[in-house]
């Protein structure tokens, strides 16, 4: 294991949460708005313009890292359409934290083989509390008059995981996070938004100059948050930093509930609580 890699410190959970504030919010603008896919279309080529100006200001990285950031670009792709699929098909508060917590215990399982790291015990009861949280939040008696969306979602699961390892190592061969995202963002945009722009050319252009203003705040979102975790991939391990930056779905409930008027329930409490003790337990580990 590199030797910046230690166990989770408080500056780290803190911008972990933050990341996952910013993660929540720019999915709750994707599910509140009219159309998803010209949404995370226009949102993806914002941020790929946002970070052409940041390439030049930070530099590219090192040749080691390109072959995992053109490998994470070929997997976002997978991931747009699934998010997108799952947000057509079911609500926020039922697709958001099904896809994001079974992804975590899928890094955790194969972080050995992967990245070279092994949990604690207490870090497996943080990793496992919070994607039991996560799902307890997400899983209700509904869930299975949406088979389409459970799909969607269980398939962005595997997706998430996959990219969350690549983009660990390719972040850790870059030796500079920024440099790694910024050529990231700068190509990630672009095979998604042609997809939307190929089968509704002439919807777009007046969908993006409406939503523009709206999408930029969700771009630099998304760049910010997952920059942030990268960032504490290079300080932490893997599999603790992708759970604690799961708690955005306690950020996502939040939002759901008070601007797309999802319901809050007891059954949500309780998984807000079992979130936060995994928190509690990750940080301990």
């Amino acid at each position: 294991m590199p030797e910046a890699i230690a166990p989770l410190t408080w500056p780290v959970v803190g911008a972990v949460l933050f990341g996952a504030l910013l993660h929540a919010s720019w999915n709750a603008l994707v599910k509140g708005s009219r159309d998803k896919d010209m949404d995370m279309a226009v949102i993806h080529l914002i941020g790929s313009l946002l970070a052409m100006p940041l390439v030049l200001v930070v530099g590219l990285p090192p040749p080691s890292a390109w072959p995992y950031i053109a490998a994470s670009v070929f997997i976002h792709i997978g991931y747009y359409i699934a998010l997108t699929g799952a947000y057509r098909h079911g609500d926020l508060g039922l697709t958001y934290p099904l896809m994001r917590g079974v992804a975590p215990l899928l890094v955790a399982l194969t972080a050995t083989l992967t990245v070279g790291e092994t949990l604690s015990p207490m870090a497996w009861a943080g990793v496992l509390g919070i994607c039991c949280g996560v799902l307890v939040l997400g899983l209700h008696s509904h869930a299975l008059r949406v088979p389409k969306a459970i799909g969607f979602a269980l398939a962005n699961a595997v997706i998430i995981a996959l990219y969350t390892i690549v983009d660990a190592v390719g972040a850790r061969a870059s030796g500079h996070v920024l440099q790694y995202v910024a050529l990231l963002f700068v190509f990630d945009g672009w095979p998604f938004a042609l997809l939307v722009f190929h089968r509704r050319r002439s919807a777009m252009w007046h969908y993006a100059r409406e939503r523009w203003p709206v999408a930029t705040v969700g771009a630099i979102a998304s760049l910010g948050s997952y920059a942030i975790a990268l960032w504490a991939m290079t300080r932490a391990p893997v599999a603790t930093v992708s759970a604690l930056r799961e708690t955005s779905v306690l950020f996502a409930a939040l939002l759901g509930s008070w601007f797309l008027k999802e319901a809050f329930t007891l059954r949500r409490l309780i998984g807000v609580c079992t979130i936060v003790a995994g928190v509690m337990a990750l940080r301990l580990s």
